[in-house]
């Protein structure tokens, strides 16, 4: 499974970016989907927002936390297919990429969703 988190927020966005982020249905910043088996189009539209997303493999304990403490039921009473997070605790440099910041390929995306549930 792979978690994408919205790092960066709308301003400034050019409308390309905007509308990925839209199909992708990361549309607010701390907001997060998770894929189980992502196509090819999906793992090319992560890698073209990559510069505002962080993402990487989440473990199965992760996932079912994440739907335990943050998921909710839309009106037909399915799981919505995003998640919404607070900032991470602790605070985080959220303008350099991985490993110093948070932006791209994070190796360690399971302990940054933990902190921000």
């Amino acid at each position: 499974m792979i978690a994408v988190v919205r790092i960066k927020g709308q301003v400034g966005l050019n409308s390309g970016i905007k509308e990925t982020l839209d199909r992708l249905k990361i549309r607010r910043k701390f907001a997060t989907k998770v894929f189980e088996n992502p196509t090819a189009v999906e793992i090319g539209m992560i890698q073209s927002v990559r510069n505002f997303v962080s993402f990487g493999e989440i473990s199965e304990d992760t996932y079912k936390k994440l739907v335990e403490v943050r998921g909710q039921k839309d009106k037909e009473g399915n799981l919505k297919p995003f998640f919404r997070l607070h900032p991470p605790r602790g605070g985080a440099n959220m303008k350099l990429h991985y490993p110093k910041g948070l932006l791209g390929e994070n190796k360690e995306i399971d302990k940054l969703i933990l902190r921000m549930l």
